[in-house]
């Protein structure tokens, strides 16, 4: 009984030792392949990219006139757009308004999300390819902080942060709108998933209750969706490895040379 223990045991070292000499590399270079290809579909200049900022043009609308707005999109910025909207107070009022010229509006959830993965590529390229890992804890280290910079990345991208009206109203996006809106009414625009959406709020007092509106419409953004894919595929690839060394973390005696020969057979 004891000896299976202890053959079980060299069985366990000898498949940490393998993960930590051999696998442990091919899956943060396979990791790395897939955060440049992600890196290549944003439209900014990342990891030495140098992606020409090309307009998209997008058109979205809530049928009958309600909200209409023709959008070209740049990288992380509107460079033009042409709004229309419709708001109800005691009568409909249509309003018109455009971006353009000089004053752009900044989606920085796009930044923002370039930022996190361009630090979680950083965090690889500073690891030597020759290194020799020692214990399960260096390497789950490495990897909390680069599914840290991940899920921040993914996340800052499905997940807009919500603002409050006077935020909204005050935005310094709300100062490249010419003409400008009334202060009872402001726009948005923000990325939710591999959408760009166009929203309207519009506050109203109703028997002296305030009250809040919004209507929104949006328009899928192809290279979007790519981003999110590879996010994802580079959480499921460094979550599973990160799983895998969890189970031979629990042995606290497992450490490179920690049995008699340890070389792999």
């Amino acid at each position: 009984m004891v000896d299976s223990e202890k053959e079980e045991a060299l069985s366990l070292q000898r498949e940490f030792e393998w993960v930590l000499n051999k696998e442990v590399h091919a899956v943060l270079n396979q990791l790395h392949t897939i955060l440049v290809e992600c890196a290549r579909r944003f439209p900014l200049n990342l990891c030495g990219n140098e992606n020409n900022h090309k307009e998209e043009k997008y058109i979205m609308s809530v049928p009958p006139d309600n909200l209409k707005c023709v959008v070209s999109l740049a990288g992380d910025t509107i460079t033009q757009a042409d709004i229309n909207f419709r708001v109800q107070r005691q009568q409909n009022q249509n309003y018109r308004t455009a971006i353009g010229g000089d004053n752009h509006w900044k989606l920085h959830q796009i930044q923002d999300a370039a930022n996190h993965l361009q630090l979680a590529l950083q965090l690889l390229d500073n690891i030597d390819k020759d290194y020799a890992f020692n214990s399960s804890e260096e390497v789950l280290h490495i990897l909390g902080n680069v599914l840290g910079c991940l899920q921040r990345g993914r996340n800052t991208l499905i997940v807009p942060r919500k603002k409050a009206m006077d935020e909204l109203m005050n935005s310094r996006n709300m100062k490249s709108l010419k003409p400008n809106l009334p202060e009872d009414v402001a726009i948005s625009f923000y990325i939710q998933s591999h959408k760009l959406v166009f929203a309207v709020y519009h506050v109203t007092s109703v028997h002296g209750t305030m009250k809040f509106d919004c209507h929104s419409t949006d328009a899928s953004v192809p290279w979007l969706n790519e981003v999110l894919v590879l996010f994802t595929v580079a959480l499921q690839l460094c979550q599973q490895l990160k799983d895998k060394i969890c189970v031979f973390a629990q042995y606290k005696d497992f450490t490179i040379g920690s049995r008699p020969h340890s070389s792999i057979a």
